[in-house]
């Protein structure tokens, strides 16, 4: 899971990196063929297909990083604490709060005697209750786990890397972005060390996980958080983007492979696949983020290809999941292979993201303009 949530729209006179928008787009679009076929897998990490998928949340991460350093770095001495949450939040906000409702609506949808049996026994009362804790983004209490598969936010599980997302933006404001670059590398330095740590130690060999309020899960969470996000912030203090032809494609490609790339070391050797993991974020997706922020976007297609991608990025990944929780139960329910279910899951991408789409164009957009209108 992942999340696609800082603009690269900025203020002021502040140029637009149109391709660092593309690839969040594109990268968004694996995180949801990963989850369609995630299903198909059993829980077996090696029979997963697009089988890194889920260092797209801390591509993510690296990308949210870099851009806020970008755009509010040199904006403190006219901009105050309450005018920085308040943009974050006009900005997050509104696409977390259609996140649940889409989770609300699919939530009776997605019941399975085998995924989720208690779904059927929620009181409709309960599962609004927990839609409303969702709009606030602060974790439901385990007591109120009404899918069963211990999710912060069992509505719409990727919401989880939204609630570390604000912890990152509060870190940067209340204290980081006044720490010098120094103390900066130091802790992306250590924070560095700890992912490698986690993910060569790790049981099931890879820096899955964050998404539950379990202490390990939680542990997971913020060390997936704190290296990429400050790695991305120094990353934009430091480099001087240079010129790099094709950026768009040749990032597009190294993002894609990344996420796609099999399993590493199979079943015995399972730090192989850590280390792997590792070395993506700390070094392969600075430098993707690097080579996006150093092209341009040319041509009409390629302009507008970039454009829709950054557009959808972060509505199909805080939409999609609902519509993953009723695949993938209608797929145990009715047994079915891969070659079986290949048209549903088809549909189940492209409906993601005409609805993400949607409500972008009719919710989102709207919605974000009127309250920077009466806030800002």
């Amino acid at each position: 899971m992942s999340n696609p949530t800082v603009s690269t729209t900025y203020a002021d006179s502040k140029s637009h990196y149109k391709i660092l928008d593309g690839l969040r787009g594109v990268a968004a679009i694996v995180v949801v063929a990963f989850h369609l076929f995630e299903i198909f897998a059993g829980g077996d990490h090696l029979k997963q297909i697009i089988n890194h998928g889920y260092l797209a949340v801390d591509f993510f991460f690296v990308l949210s990083g870099f851009v806020i350093g970008y755009a509010y770095d040199d904006r403190w001495e006219r901009m105050s604490l309450k005018d920085f949450f308040k943009r974050r939040l006009i900005r997050l906000h509104p696409m977390i709060i259609i996140g649940m409702v889409v989770g609300a609506i699919g939530y009776y949808f997605s019941a399975s005697p085998v995924l989720f049996p208690q779904i059927s026994d929620t009181p409709f009362l309960t599962m609004i209750l927990v839609m409303f804790i969702g709009f606030t983004l602060l974790p439901v209490p385990p007591t109120l786990d009404i899918r069963g598969w211990g999710e912060m936010h069992p509505l719409n599980g990727p919401a989880w890397s939204l609630f570390f997302e604000y912890i990152a933006n509060l870190l940067y404001a209340l204290f980081i972005r006044k720490w010098s670059n120094t103390a900066l590398s130091v802790l992306v330095i250590l924070t560095g060390a700890a992912t490698i740590h986690l993910a060569v130690t790790s049981p099931q060999g890879d820096l899955i996980g964050g998404w539950s309020v379990e202490p390990g899960q939680l542990r997971i969470g913020f060390t997936r958080l704190l290296y990429p996000f400050f790695a991305g912030l120094l990353l934009s203090r430091v480099a001087k983007p240079g010129k790099v032809k094709n950026a768009f494609l040749w990032c597009s490609l190294l993002i894609i492979g990344v996420l796609s790339f099999p399993r590493v070391g199979g079943s015995d050797q399972l730090w192989m696949n850590g280390l792997y993991d590792a070395l993506s974020v700390i070094l392969v997706f600075p430098l993707i983020v690097y080579l996006g922020a150093s092209g341009e976007v040319r041509g009409k297609f390629m302009t507008g290809l970039s454009r829709f991608l950054g557009d959808i990025s972060y509505p199909i990944y805080i939409t999609h999941y609902p519509l993953i929780y009723i695949f993938a139960s209608w797929v145990v329910d009715n047994n079915k292979t891969m070659a079986e279910a290949w048209p549903m899951a088809l549909l189940v991408l492209v409906s993601a993201i005409a609805i993400a789409y949607g409500s972008l164009k009719l919710y989102d957009i709207p919605v974000r303009k009127w309250l920077a209108k009466r806030y800002l």
